[in-house]
């Protein structure tokens, strides 16, 4: 799944990511550390994973898309 970076805190490392629909759905630190990123800017497309339904979702990976 795509989505846009929204918005993301170095010292957390967890932020929010908008889907294409305009929904924002969060990430932990964990999902951040599952990709590997050293840093994400807000407005990078972004490669996710996720776990749940569309009102539970829950972001498993973050990473760079990539084409």
């Amino acid at each position: 799944m795509q989505a846009t970076a929204y918005t993301y805190d170095p010292e957390s490392r967890s932020g929010q990511v908008l889907l294409d629909d305009g929904t924002p759905v969060p990430f932990d630190a964990a999902a951040f550390d599952a990709g590997g990123l050293r840093l994400l800017r807000p407005g990078q497309r972004v490669r996710i994973e996720v776990e749940g339904a569309r009102d539970a979702l829950r972001i498993t990976l973050v990473t760079l898309q990539t084409l």
